[in-house]
């Protein structure tokens, strides 16, 4: 795991500009450094190695092909490349290997069967910058779910690219424009999802694809991304050819698996796992520990407030496998503390306030391992979300009905305050206070009434996923952009409404929060995180399991229980879904009060010219005031600001 960064044009900047750029993300690999420079071609390449294969010289980069034709910077990991070697190997175009590194592996396949072929052919979690010395040319590439970033663009006539935003923003050319289009899309989402940046001009490269430049290309006119692995196409596919039979989707789940997590606890430094006591990181750890001959490290955070506390499940879990586990009660003095760095951890606008256990949990684990394996991906794959089964449920039940009928009853609906739905709810279920308290009745009510009006089933999916239902009305001058996940489903030719939830999930939700959570998180701390349920065959099987193998009963992962149930009892693992967050609504009225109040200052807002205060300003009032929960509204306002309050330091 490492980071890598660079430039292409003329004037090329020397090597100590290179080193900046490569500084700035030190954090992503401490171990080494490097720099490749070919002034006459005009590119230059830098490299930050965390070194988890192959601790020897022999793995630095930027690294050169055993032909001289090619050189790569290169981050992730190539889970099959010993499998590659030996291909390579029984096709008698192996070179004589000078190490055991995957990058060498990569560059060797790339030498042999050309890229189009070497990528398809991979299977891992990447991205690289690949030079081609002989056409002189820049090749950029993105693993297939978007596990590892990729940012580029033309900026004073010079190509940038790296790892995060911050390198870019090292380089003397870079003039950082907030675009109004991407903030738009943030306030809607709480991410900024590809293709787009927070800046203008600056673009994520999408998962699954790969852009070539020239080196004569002209400044300003950017690439199309080539797509060499489709989710929406992966997902046709597997609608069209099921497995059938549960007992064979059982065993083939298991074999796959169990050789995924094999494969990917292959490293030759200390390796764990986060353990959060849920479905997916508990089968995760179960199927490690069934491998090991040894306990494996496991790392869970706990929060003393009620409701967001899955540290008990945990260890109940830990406790059951054997496994070597480690658990922190965060105070939210702690908590809090992170909230200062988040501009920094993400360099856009981020706001999934999972961010900060996350970063926790990941600094935690990495004072005893530098790898550990997620249990990320499961939810968009085998039907996790609450949304799933809520979102059919709904459509179900109003689709029929005219939408000025739909209208009137999300008004009555609000008429009554989320705090006065709550007491309707205790009272009618006195003897289940606190499930209701952390189910918050009030707030779904009002989630409920926000997209009663809908008129097809998308429509409400994407009200669903929406923090702001009209960001273009906080945001000043900003409209929404169709983004790359828009485009790709409409290639997805799903008929049934949940499996276009889950498509959705996987080609937006996934990389431009979870996994985008995950990397920053885990990677500011110098920590890899590796995802076994995304590997790539894995997804595939995944497509091919039917709904019914997914969610039955209402119950949700129902193939991933079976599973889970021959590892552990039933009984520490059924329990109504929990999130991985914090308690945001009461902190916001609490210890983060002032400090919300200062960046949702009216005057200051009005100032900076992005956002409209008068809404802004309505909604704290009311959350203050108890009568409206907006603490997710809020929280994107938040982050924005905290972010650009950041960028004038």
């Amino acid at each position: 795991m490492c980071g890598l960064t660079g430039c292409l044009g003329f004037p090329l900047a020397e090597a100590g500009v290179l080193g900046r750029m490569a500084e700035r993300i030190r954090h992503r690999g401490p171990d080494d450094s490097g720099i490749w420079l070919d002034p006459e071609a005009g590119i230059g390449l830098a490299h930050r190695r965390l070194a988890v294969l192959d601790l020897s010289p022999t793995g630095h980069q930027p690294m050169i092909s055993h032909c001289g034709q090619y050189v790569v910077a290169f981050n992730g990991e190539i889970y099959n490349h010993l499998d590659l070697r030996l291909l390579l190997q029984s096709e008698g175009i192996a070179p004589q290997w000078r190490g055991h590194s995957d990058t060498e592996t990569l560059l060797a396949c790339i030498s042999a069967w050309g890229m189009e072929t070497a990528v398809k052919r991979f299977s891992g979690m990447f991205a690289f910058a690949l030079w081609d010395r002989r056409a002189v040319k820049l090749v950029l590439a993105r693993d297939r779910a978007g596990e590892k970033p990729l940012y580029y663009g033309w900026q004073q006539g010079i190509f940038l690219f790296g790892s995060e935003l911050k390198a870019l923003a090292a380089h003397p050319a870079f003039r950082p424009e907030v675009s109004r289009d991407a903030l738009t899309l943030f306030m809607r989402f709480g991410y900024v999802p590809e293709p787009w940046s927070i800046y203008r001009g600056i673009y994520k490269l999408p998962p699954g694809c790969w852009l070539e430049l020239n080196a004569d290309a002209v400044g300003g006119c950017h690439p199309e991304p080539c797509a060499y692995w489709a989710a929406s196409a992966v997902a046709n596919e597997g609608v069209r050819n099921r497995v059938t039979d549960p007992p064979t989707a059982l065993a083939e789940l298991e074999q796959r698996l169990n050789s995924v997590i094999l494969r990917q606890s292959i490293a030759d430094v200390p390796l764990g796992a986060f353990l959060s006591g849920g479905v997916d990181s508990s089968l995760v750890v179960a199927l490690m520990q069934a491998q090991s001959r040894v306990p494996v490290r496991t790392f869970t955070i706990g929060f003393h407030e009620a409701g967001f506390n899955e540290a008990e499940h945990a260890k109940a879990v830990a406790r059951h496998l054997g496994t070597d586990h480690t658990e922190l009660y965060v105070t939210p003095e702690e908590a809090l503390a992170v909230i200062s760095r988040l501009p920094v951890l993400y360099d856009e606008p981020f706001a999934d306030s999972s961010q900060i256990p996350t970063y926790l949990v990941a600094q935690l684990a990495r004072k005893h391992v530098t790898v550990v394996l997620s249990g990320d991906g499961g939810d968009e794959l085998f039907g996790g979300y609450n949304r799933y089964v809520w979102g059919h449920t709904v459509w179900r039940r109003i689709g029929f009905l005219p939408v000025g009928m739909r209208h009137v009853a999300a008004r009555v609906a609000l008429s009554l305050s989320p705090q006065r739905w709550d007491s309707l709810a205790q009272a009618a279920y006195p003897v289940l206070p606190s499930r209701l308290r952390m189910l918050q009745p009030g707030d779904r009510v009002h989630k409920l009434a926000s997209i009663l009006d809908a008129q097809t089933p998308d429509a409400l999916y994407r009200r669903l996923l929406s923090q702001q239902q009209d960001p273009c009305a906080v945001v000043v001058g900003g409209s929404e952009f169709p983004t790359w996940a828009d485009r790709q489903l409409l290639a997805a030719n799903l008929e049934d409404f949940t499996e276009r939830m889950m498509c959705h999930d996987f080609l937006a939700y996934l990389p431009g929060d979870i996994l985008t959570k995950v990397d920053r998180a885990s990677m500011g701390v110098s920590l890899e995180s590796r995802i076994p349920l995304l590997d790539h065959e894995l997804v595939e099987f995944a497509w091919r399991v039917p709904q019914s193998m997914k969610m039955r009963d209402g119950q949700s992962k129902w193939l991933l229980r079976q599973l889970l149930y021959k590892h552990v009892p039933r009984q520490l693992i059924e329990r109504p879904k929990q999130g991985f967050g914090i308690p945001l609504d009461c902190w916001l009225r609490g210890p983060l009060r002032e400090w919300a109040e200062s960046l949702l200052d009216g005057e200051r807002i009005r100032r900076e010219g992005y956002l409209d205060p008068v809404p802004i300003r309505q909604r704290w009032s009311e959350h203050l005031s108890g009568r409206r929960n907006w603490q997710y509204w809020l929280w994107n306002v938040l982050t924005f600001q905290s972010w650009l309050e950041a960028q004038g330091d």
